[in-house]
């Protein structure tokens, strides 16, 4: 079994490699490299967008903790995420992709200057490295565990593979290896689900669900609990800061760019959004039907516990082929973002005019994955605090975005109070306190209040909303 997985894992992976390959052949400049060309069709914008966001917390990390703490959970992955992207091509998809950029710091430059644009790339880039940290340490653990390599080479060698075969294609690469572990991802997990549920059911795949849903804990189907207004409260939040978190994202922005219209930005993203929340909801189901059909004391690896439990050796290839696809994917999205970000943002200001900036992009891809690498190597402790960075994105730059698109002549001064603001707060919230307040949510809240004061304190009025702010500036 092992021996015929490793051969179906290498043609799998000599085959993301041929795709690159080919998709090398479609970059001729940096617009190609870093939103291909603009010419993405519906289909693979949502493949991609679903794939990149469709990740190890989606169907690992969340099956695990709704096994253990109840539906309260999935306010965050699925439904919050999924939700994000429903709000992205409701609001944000049209306005981003008529601005023909190819980062959201070019869109940070043009509407407020170069400062911005550099401080856009300070507080995006350093969330992404702690990220790819945890998805490098994540696929060498289920490398360790079917094929007995020990993590640390593995993660050497995943990053290495990852840094290739993104360097060799660039979005064009990452969008139609997406493409292929879209399929794989829900080839997987369907499987899975179906061989789960109709064991339960006795034959019948709707009783399964039922007598899982009639069988759980009443508590752990409560999913806005109500004990207390404070704990409300804090759910809420969970969920407001998970749909709106990844809105200032390189990686969803990237592909709105990418696609080839208007139409095509925010059809793909409300697709996304619902694949996400209809087939995150599976993983959600398993993590409740866990309680019932694995040993109470396993309470980590549910999606592959149940793998094993339920699925045929060949069906076992397939979900593994699934498990290492969602991580990828992920991956791969994870460091083209930042590096985009780095190199035309940050790089291309103080490196020579000679140096294109193709080459620029090339070195970036290696030295995120270089950073990332380290860090994977340094401890928990380290890519863990990093990772929490993640949500600097969030605090500094979704008022900054906001601002940026419908706010009526915003100036540069307003934008730097809100960043400082938002970050000052979310910092000491997190790294001062121990308390289980909603940092993010709050430090939002207090980005947008400074920005409303500074603007009126240098502008003389309050900030005036406008229906988009290209529209406005055609």
């Amino acid at each position: 079994m092992e021996k015929t997985l490793a051969i179906v894992l290498v043609v799998y992976l000599f085959g993301v490699l041929g795709v690159a390959v080919f998709a090398n052949r479609k970059i001729q400049n940096e617009e190609d490299y870093i939103v291909a060309g603009r010419r993405l069709p519906a289909w693979m914008a949502t493949f991609t967008l679903f794939a990149t966001w469709f990740g190890a917390g989606t169907l690992l990390t969340a099956t695990n903790e709704i096994r253990s703490e109840g539906l309260r959970v999935s306010l965050l992955e699925p439904y919050g995420s999924g939700a994000a992207l429903l709000l992205a091509g409701w609001f944000f998809a049209g306005p981003l992709w008529h601005e023909k950029l190819c980062t959201l710091s070019d869109l940070y430059r043009r509407r407020f200057g170069r400062g911005v644009e550099v401080t856009s790339v300070l507080i995006s880039v350093p969330g992404y490295i702690g990220w790819i940290a945890v998805q490098l340490i994540s696929l060498a653990q289920i490398a360790d565990l079917i094929f007995h390599i020990p993590v640390q080479y593995g993660i050497g060698g995943i990053a290495v593979f990852t840094a290739v075969y993104t360097y060799i294609g660039g979005m064009w690469s990452v969008t139609l290896t997406d493409v292929i572990q879209f399929f794989f991802v829900v080839l997987g997990l369907v499987v899975l689900g179906y061989e789960v549920f109709v064991h339960l059911g006795e034959g019948n795949l709707f009783t399964g669900v039922t007598s899982v849903l009639q069988n759980a804990d009443p508590a752990d189907l409560v999913i806005l609990p109500r004990e207390s207004w404070g704990e409300l409260f804090s759910w809420v939040s969970v969920f407001v800061a998970a749909s709106i978190g990844n809105i200032p994202g390189q990686d969803l922005a990237q592909r709105i760019f990418s696609s080839n219209s208007e139409k095509t930005a925010k059809r793909s993203c409300f697709w996304a959004g619902i694949l996400y929340i209809g087939l995150g909801t599976i993983p959600v189901l398993l993590g409740l039907a866990a309680k019932e059909v694995l040993p109470a004391e396993v309470t980590d690896a549910i999606i592959p516990a149940l793998g094993l439990k339920f699925l045929t050796p060949t069906l076992i290839v397939i979900l593994v082929l699934g498990l290492i696809s969602v991580i990828l994917s992920t991956l791969d999205s994870a460091i083209l973002a930042p590096a985009s970000t780095l190199a035309r943002n940050l790089l291309r200001g103080v490196v020579p005019e000679r140096v294109p900036t193709l080459l620029l992009l090339h070195f970036s891809v290696f030295l995120i994955t270089l950073s990332s690498t380290v860090l994977a190597y340094l401890g928990e402790d380290a890519y863990s605090l990093l990772e929490s960075s993640y949500a600097m994105s969030l605090v500094g730059l979704f008022v900054p975005l906001v601002a940026s698109l419908y706010i009526k002549s915003p100036d540069a001064k307003s934008v730097i109070a809100s960043m400082i603001t938002g970050i000052g707060i979310w910092a000491v919230g997190t790294f001062g306190f121990d308390g289980d307040a909603p940092i993010s949510l709050i430090a939002v809240l207090a980005a947008f209040a400074a920005f409303c004061l500074a603007h009126l304190y240098w502008a003389r009025e309050w900030p005036r909303f406008c229906r988009y702010h290209y529209r406005e500036s055609a």
